[in-house]
């Protein structure tokens, strides 16, 4: 998933929370009405804020682990939702946007970010076998 996450990020147009969940759809994760979800948690949610790759992340984990699913509910979406960030905090010390991507632009910042799309979808199949 990771290197598919990454190639749409980085060739194929997708922003970060896209290129997370359009793998997560080629994987079956979750249905193709996700992308357009996605679409407005690029760039920390248009505002800096949390990373877009952890967002969808957390999109992917709430599928599988929320309220109404066989594996999950309340208690169990926002235990693996704390799981997702504190991971991600342990690779990169923050979830913020503005802090990861340094103000970069362009190309620049899309070799940056795709660290950060690649460790999200790492952080989420690791959260995703241990469901089974």
């Amino acid at each position: 998933m990771k290197e598919k996450a990454v190639n749409y990020y980085m060739n194929n147009g997708y922003s970060c929370s896209e290129s997370v969940i359009k793998a997560a759809i080629d994987e079956g994760l979750c249905d193709k009405s996700f992308l357009s979800a996605a679409t407005s948690f690029c760039g920390g949610m248009s505002s800096g804020c949390v990373c877009g790759a952890v967002a969808a992340a957390q999109m992917i984990s709430g599928i599988h682990f929320g309220r109404d699913n066989i594996y999950g509910n309340q208690d169990s979406a926002r235990e693996k939702a704390a799981f997702i960030v504190e991971e991600f905090k342990k690779r990169n010390k923050v979830t913020c946007c503005r802090v990861l991507s340094k103000n970069l632009s362009g190309m620049e910042r899309k070799q940056n970010c795709s660290k950060y799309v690649a460790d999200a979808c790492e952080i989420l199949e690791q959260l995703l076998n241990v469901k089974v």
